[in-house]
């Protein structure tokens, strides 16, 4: 990685470090889960949520790289993607450039289902925003994917642009 000079006031990081620590923990609560599972009406065990939101939002996606996402081992996503399968929510097929990559792709009914999924998210949304101007829902909008890009491109040992 690159040295680059530091002009940051180092407790401005330790701030939003926090505050995206607090992000993650509160999207990653069970309770969350069961929450946008009941205002949806939906009828799924809790552990397959996180998957199919995966698959509805990032598929075609390799099963190994979901594992990661979810942050449990591929042979545990393996068999709840199987489950996803068996409920006709998603279905695996191989990656068309390389065939030993099996990929999870959502269903039309796995569609309808991330469809109530994010019609409760968005009322959720809605309280959450309610009183913010409209100017600063579109800085967070526009804020948050320029510091995903920026942060991921150091895994992949490049520079956004």
């Amino acid at each position: 990685m690159k040295s680059v000079q530091n002009t940051h006031n180092n407790a401005d990081f330790d701030d939003l470090h926090n505050a995206l620590l607090m992000i993650v923990a509160t999207f990653n609560r069970p309770q969350r889960d069961e929450l946008l599972i009941k205002a949806s009406s939906i009828q799924l065990d809790r552990a397959l949520f996180p998957l199919l939101i995966q698959i509805g939002r990032f598929g075609p996606i390799g099963v190994v790289e979901l594992a990661e996402r979810v942050g449990r081992d591929y042979t545990t996503v393996s068999r709840q993607v199987a489950k996803l399968e068996e409920l006709a929510l998603a279905q695996r097929q191989k990656n068309v450039k390389d065939k030993r990559i099996n990929e999870a792709v959502i269903t039309a009914a796995g569609k309808a289902m991330t469809d109530k999924i994010d019609a409760a998210r968005a009322q959720i949304y809605q309280t959450v925003f309610a009183h913010w101007q409209s100017e600063e829902r579109a800085e967070l909008a526009r804020l948050l994917p320029k510091f995903v890009g920026d942060f991921t491109a150091i895994d992949r040992g490049t520079t956004a642009d």
